[in-house]
C-alpha cells in the first residue's frame, strides 16, 4: 500500500472532467426530437397539466438529459475510482464480465462492481451482478484454490449502513472511497476539483441547450399543435400507436 497523493487525484480530475462535459454536449448536439418523444411517457406530462409547447419540450429534454448525464458521470467516477485504487493498491480494470476493479489487499483479492449510487438496479440486475461475482471467483480460484476472494458492490455516493449482503459487501459513499484508497476523507476531498472549469463548460452547454430547446419547440409546434394548443391525441398516437 502506498499513501494517496491528493495532488495526483486533483490533477487526474482536472485533466479528465472535461470528457464529461464534452460527452454531455455531444449527446445534446446529436439529439433528435423524435427520439425524445418516443422515449418518454406522454401520459405523465398530460397529468402534470403542461399547457405550452416550450414547457413540454423542456420537461422532455431535461428528463432525457438527466438520465444521460447520470450514465456519463457514472463512467467518469468509475474511472476515477480505478485510478485512485491503482495509486494505492496497484488495482486495475478487470477483464472479467461485470467486474470493474480487481486488486489485492491483506492477502484478500477484491473484485469490485462499481455503481453510481445505492439504488442502481432491479432484482434481475442484482442477480446478474451476483452471477458475475461467482464466475469471477471461480476463475480466480482455478489458479489458486486457497485464494480468498471478496466481492464488493461499490457505490460512489449514498449510504447503506448494512454493508454485509451475505454473498457480497455493499460499500457506499464514504465507506467505498475509504475502502479503495485508505483515505477516510477522500469522498469530500474530490468535490473541489470536480468543479474545475465548471462554469465555463456549463455556459457552453447552456448555449447549445437553448438552441436545441428553441429548435425542438418550433418543430413540436409545427407537428403536434393545433392553433397553438397541444394535440395530445396526436402526440400519444405518435408515441404509442401501432405502426
Amino acid at each position: 500500500m502506498k499513501p494517496l497523493n491528493l495532488n495526483d487525484v486533483t490533477s487526474y480530475v482536472e485533466e479528465h472532467i472535461g470528457v464529461f462535459h464534452t460527452k454531455r454536449l455531444e449527446k445534446l448536439s446529436s439529439l433528435k426530437l423524435d427520439r425524445v418523444l418516443k422515449r418518454k411517457n406522454p401520459y405523465l406530462f398530460k397529468a402534470k397539466n403542461i399547457l405550452t409547447a416550450q414547457d413540454l419540450v423542456k420537461s422532455l429534454l431535461d428528463a432525457y438529459l438527466s438520465s444521460q448525464e447520470e450514465t456519463i458521470f457514472g463512467e467518469f467516477l468509475e474511472n476515477l475510482a480505478i485510478f485512485v485504487n491503482a495509486q494505492v493498491y496497484g488495482g486495475a480494470k478487470s477483464a472479467a464480465l461485470g467486474i470493474d476493479l480487481l486488486f489485492e489487499k491483506d492477502e484478500t483479492i477484491y473484485i469490485v462492481a462499481i455503481k453510481s449510487g445505492p439504488n442502481w438496479g432491479n432484482s434481475d440486475q442484482k442477480n446478474r451482478m451476483l452471477q458475475n461475482f461467482k464466475a469471477a471467483t471461480r476463475t480466480l480460484k482455478t489458479n489458486n484454490a486457497r485464494a480468498i476472494v471478496q466481492p464488493i458492490n461499490g457505490c460512489c455516493y449514498g449510504i447503506d449502513n448494512k454493508p454485509d449482503k451475505g454473498d457480497y459487501q455493499k460499500l457506499c459513499g464514504q465507506r467505498f472511497w475509504e475502502f479503495i484508497s485508505g483515505n477516510v476523507d477522500l469522498y469530500t476531498d474530490i468535490i473541489e476539483p470536480l468543479g474545475h472549469k465548471a462554469k465555463e463548460k456549463n455556459d457552453e452547454f447552456m448555449e447549445g441547450y437553448a438552441k436545441i430547446l428553441n429548435m425542438f419547440t418550433l418543430e413540436f409546434m409545427n407537428d403536434f399543435c393545433d392553433d397553438g394548443i397541444i394535440n395530445w391525441n396526436k402526440l400519444v398516437k405518435y408515441n404509442s400507436g401501432k405502426k
